[in-house]
């Protein structure tokens, strides 16, 4: 318990830093991230060493390259050659790979790297050292409020054999709880929001909302991965935590949602 509070502790203080600081610090710190979770995902059908899994790696780079640069129209080019490549190799080693690896090392690409680049886009729209901050109210805030909602009043399983301790209520805790904070974030940064948006509060309710229902999709997608594959936890990187898929589950799918919804929102 001592190691897992610590090591949650030092995650924390680099989440927040960076997410405060932005820029190049979170940029990289994103890219890191996105390829050890991409080591994480190859390792479970062990291909996290060959040629196809190299292949992912360095998309992942140059979509990154992309984002950060005025070169971002390219990064769909990115991940079409990517696949390519990938199918090339497939068909030139065959029968060195299965199919379900071929289509993993793609997915893993788009899965993990894509996804989580979200955390960078939202930081660098307008206001975004505000709206960042519900891409983790969202994630961990709402599995914080789900866990509690569930101790207390979870009756119905949701997902017995993905998950049998995650209960209809403690979702609905979780859900609601979020988006509550949400609009607390809204409501105490509205006075120093620049952008135009009409309802910050609204705004900022919503965007969790959505990403917090997301977020348990997020959480039950790796569990179904690991399941499949019969692997308890994706590493050991974050010790008590298991590995960056582990921790980063849900924001995998709550970044690009709050990118979106806050994205449709400012222009409806």
């Amino acid at each position: 318990m001592k190691t897992r509070i610590l090591s949650g502790i030092v995650l924390a203080v680099i989440m927040i830093s960076s997410c405060l600081c932005g820029g190049w610090y979170l940029y990289f710190l994103s890219l890191v991230i996105s390829l050890v979770g991409m080591f994480e995902l190859y390792r479970v059908i062990h291909m996290e060493r060959s040629i196809m899994a190299g292949v992912g790696y360095c998309a992942a780079i140059l979509y990154y390259i992309c984002v950060a640069t005025r070169l971002e129209k390219y990064n769909i080019l990115v991940l079409v050659l990517a696949l390519m490549a990938i199918m090339s190799i497939y068909v030139f080693t065959f029968p060195k790979y299965e199919s379900k690896q071929v289509m993993l090392a793609f997915t893993g690409l788009f899965y993990v790297a894509v996804m989580l680049s979200y955390i960078y886009k939202v930081r660098i729209l307008q206001d975004g050292i505000y709206l960042i901050w519900l891409i983790f109210i969202a994630s961990w805030g709402n599995d914080t409020f789900a866990y509690f909602t569930g101790v207390f009043l979870g009756k119905h399983k949701m997902a017995p054999i993905l998950s049998p301790k995650k209960s209809i209520e403690g979702a609905v805790g979780g859900i609601a709880g979020a988006t509550v904070l949400g609009a607390l974030l809204g409501y105490v940064v509205s006075a120093k929001i620049t952008a135009t948006f009409l309802h910050p509060v609204l705004l900022f309710a919503v965007a969790s909302c959505i990403g917090a229902v997301l977020a348990i999709i997020g959480d039950l997608t790796a569990s179904a991965i690991k399941r499949n594959h019969e692997v308890k936890d994706y590493g050991t990187l974050i010790p008590g935590h298991g590995g960056i898929l582990d921790r980063y589950d849900s924001v995998i799918f709550t970044a690009p949602a709050v990118y979106w919804a806050v994205f449709i929102m400012t222009r409806l």
